[in-house]
């Protein structure tokens, strides 16, 4: 399979991933054969990158971090409760969602259960979803790299469900935020901003109002915006102030969010969201914590497109987590724009001379 842009997609092309709705529910299965009318509702809808089989990269499939019928359940999780509670005013450190610790301790155990069973100990995130699912995808994204984190790091069980429960619920303060708010593409009023930045307290708020959340999971949404040099909210926190949980969280956000379409913004490439991470270690992160989450993502995702310094272009066939900056790319079209009579593969690792472009 290969990952391509919406607008190199045809007609005739046939899906190699499904494309999820906002309550996780499949939108269009793996193998539907795109028509005109689906590629333009995809287009409208948000959906800027789709995976389509093909027959030169047929056996370039990236493992998924997490099982579809885990990620499924999450979402449906996430989408349940955040929806319950934007559908009751006023429930700032109001308990409106039963036993909601319990059911995402279950819901992050599939999640772990999955992450410890992997293979590969390098990050791909390969779901595709329409734009309005950001908010309940994005929770799912950042449980599955602060959970990533947590086991670099050997946190024991119980430190993981409390890490992991809190980053699958950091954002719950959203559920407070007017929706025009959330989908508003240009740039707030300070009066919107400060409506805006409350979500961390209001999540706070809602999380310690259940009777079964650790009060470590909710500071993951009280914290998550504060910044390793004290230039956060709200309280302006800094360094070891913030609780280690909170910090994973954050990076893990902020990675997620730079790699996703927004409504004001396109997507970053993966490669570019890691060298913001670095740029910002001890400054809005810790740069100890930045090095271990960047040993355990890839940078270039298999099945991705790079056009490369010779003028080739490339799809990412496999990654060496010992030099993720260097995969091996089956080159699929020569510099003068023809097709290898049979594909074949470069390892970056051995041919220094050959720079990564960028994405295509």
């Amino acid at each position: 399979m290969r990952r391509v842009h919406i607008g190199s997609v045809k007609a005739g092309d046939k899906l190699a991933r499904p494309i999820l709705r906002e309550n996780g529910h499949v939108l269009l299965g793996q193998g539907i054969e795109l028509n005109d009318r689906f590629i333009d509702r995809l287009q409208g809808m948000g959906v800027d990158f789709v995976y389509v089989e093909e027959r030169d990269t047929e056996d370039i499939v990236p493992e998924e971090t997490i099982r579809d019928e885990t990620r499924q359940k999450a979402i449906n999780s996430i989408y349940t409760t955040m929806t319950t509670i934007m559908d009751f005013s006023g429930t700032r450190g109001r308990a409106v969602v039963p036993e909601l610790g319990r059911t995402f301790r279950k819901v992050f155990g599939d999640i772990l259960q999955d992450l410890i069973g992997r293979k590969d100990t390098l990050v791909n995130l390969t779901n595709i979803h329409i734009k309005d699912a950001y908010l309940f995808q994005h929770s799912v994204n950042v449980a599955i790299l602060a959970g990533i984190m947590g086991v670099a790091k050997g946190y024991n069980r119980n430190q993981l469900e409390e890490l992991g429960v809190g980053a699958l619920l950091f954002d719950i303060g959203m559920t407070q935020v007017p929706e025009q708010l959330l989908n508003k593409t240009s740039p707030y009023s300070k009066q919107e901003k400060e409506i805006v930045e409350r979500h961390t307290v209001d999540g706070f708020n809602i999380l310690r109002a259940q009777h079964d959340m650790s009060l470590l999971s909710a500071h993951c949404a009280l914290q998550h915006h504060e910044r390793y040099n004290g230039s956060g909210y709200p309280r302006g926190l800094q360094k070891n102030e913030i609780h280690e949980y909170a910090q994973i969280v954050a990076l893990a956000d902020v990675y997620d969010a730079f790699t996703s379409p927004r409504h004001h913004r396109q997507r970053h490439s993966p490669s570019e969201a890691i060298e913001y991470l670095f740029a910002a270690g001890n400054s809005f992160f810790d740069l100890e914590l930045i090095r271990l989450f960047c040993r355990h993502v890839s940078i270039y995702p298999v099945a991705t497109s790079l056009l490369l310094s010779t003028g080739q272009v490339g799809v990412v066939s496999s990654n060496n987590p010992l030099a993720v900056h260097r995969p091996t790319v089956r080159i699929i079209k020569e510099a003068d724009g023809t097709v290898p009579r049979s594909p074949y593969e470069l390892d970056l690792k051995d041919q220094l001379s050959i720079m990564i472009v960028k994405e295509v």
